[in-house]
């Protein structure tokens, strides 16, 4: 019985110095700075704060912080189901690759992505230069009234920004559901009469719309918080193509500290609900399965 008591108290031991770790771990990490922020913001009061908070610069980030992360994520949660449903059921050359391709922007440096896409689709570049003036597109667009395309310095530019890193997420949620769902289910839904829409739709789309939400609430949080792709691409004017984080540092810039972390305490909050979401739709995930 010592022996075992012994053995006991030292497991207990054990599993308390791990908690503790993983306490302190995730203080310092995550708490304290956290914690920081609001502090500096408390610096000031809060007519002050919110002042900062409804400025009408602001309140135009906003706007194009939470609905440009809207539209990346709707778009990549249409466009990720197709990828992930073609790499995952069909074979053919170069099918790795082009999985792995999937997870560069997880890999790939900010400021080389938005040079890359400024270099793709900016006034000049190797598809942009197509819509320059004097070209045919932009001759025919001249003719419709518009004088000059530029894919970059527009809110179509930060929306290409936000969809490029946010590609990854829905593909890899429900890359894995596609892999547990055998294919003799639609086989044998096609024996019973249905056609392609309507076993995707009662067959497969109810098993894959938990992944899907999960997904897209996750590529939204990462697309409200995109800043690097976005600093270069959208050229920042503000009322038009300034997003949350780029105001921030505009701020900061003017050594606007506390105005800065007012403006960041809401998108905080904001990613708090996000966090909510989408553990609440994991576990709604969880309780469909069984």
């Amino acid at each position: 019985m010592s022996v075992l008591s012994s053995t006991l108290s030292i497991q207990r031991f054990h599993r308390s110095l791990l908690q503790g770790l993983a306490l302190t771990y995730i203080s310092f990490i995550i708490l304290l700075p956290l914690s920081v922020i609001f502090l500096e913001a408390s610096k000031r009061s809060w007519q002050e704060l919110w002042q900062v908070i409804t400025a009408p610069v602001a309140v135009e980030a906003y706007k194009l912080s939470f609905g440009a992360a809207l539209l990346a994520a709707l778009i990549n949660s249409i466009f990720g189901v197709i990828l992930a449903w073609i790499l995952v059921r069909y074979e053919f050359p170069g099918r790795r690759l082009a999985d792995g391709l999937v997870d560069l922007p997880f890999a790939m440096p900010s400021v080389v992505a938005g040079i890359a896409l400024v270099s793709l689709y900016g006034s000049g570049g190797v598809l942009g230069h197509y819509l320059d003036p004097g070209t045919f597109l932009g001759n025919s667009l001249q003719q419709l009234g518009i004088k000059q395309v530029n894919l970059t310095s527009s809110v179509l530019g930060v929306v290409f920004a936000k969809v490029f890193v946010t590609l990854p997420f829905v593909v890899r949620t429900v890359q894995p559901v596609l892999m547990e769902i055998e294919p003799e289910v639609e086989e044998a839904a096609h024996t019973l009469g249905a056609n392609a829409w309507q076993t995707f739709w009662r067959i497969l789309f109810p098993q894959l719309l938990p992944a899907i939400l999960t997904g897209f609430t996750l590529a939204f949080a990462r697309a409200v918080g995109e800043y690097g792709v976005v600093l270069i691409i959208s050229g920042n004017i503000p009322y038009e193509t300034m997003i949350s984080s780029v105001y921030i540092y505009r701020r900061l810039e003017e050594y606007d500290y506390s105005g800065a972390t007012a403006v960041a305490i809401v998108l905080l909050l904001f990613s708090l609900v996000i966090l909510i979401c989408t553990n609440l739709v994991q576990w709604w995930s969880l309780r469909y399965e069984r």
